[in-house]
């Protein structure tokens, strides 16, 4: 269910509340959900996902990636959620590949070598090469 990038940053397709206990128990200290509400019937809302995690211990943290894409807010939001958190980060949208992506260039934008993320990606089933020459260009910013 849980698909590990790096020791810090795991991604997951839809989450339910009831997930959120297990996440807890798996070490993950922050939640981050990538997908907005209403997206697809039968999913459940960010807010039941938010109290669930909160009973669980763990932070939650909201930032939808809808069908028009992501811009640096989001980013700037993902890389200050990776920043506050004290532990491991449970990312998901509906398959993972969103939060992958957002990841991968909030991870950028921290500093972390293009390759290496790339590299984390693509072990976990994420193919992000294509993302390289933005990857490079976030982490020159850094």
């Amino acid at each position: 269910m849980f698909i590990t990038l790096t020791p810090m940053l795991s991604v997951a397709g839809q989450v339910a509340p009831d997930d959120m206990a297990a996440a807890a128990a798996a070490g993950f200290t922050t939640v981050v959900n990538n997908r907005p509400d209403h997206e697809a019937p039968g999913q459940s809302e960010g807010a039941a996902i938010d109290a669930a995690a909160t009973a669980a211990g763990l932070r939650y943290v909201s930032i939808p990636v809808d069908h028009s894409g992501l811009g640096p807010a989001q980013v700037e939001a993902m890389a200050a959620a990776l920043r506050a958190s004290r532990g491991p980060v449970l990312a998901f949208c509906r398959s993972g590949t969103r939060s992958a992506t957002l990841w991968a260039l909030a991870a950028a934008s921290l500093g972390e070598d293009a390759d290496a993320i790339i590299a984390a990606a693509a072990r976990g089933g994420y193919a992000l090469g294509g993302m390289r020459p933005a990857l490079l260009q976030l982490g020159a910013a850094a």
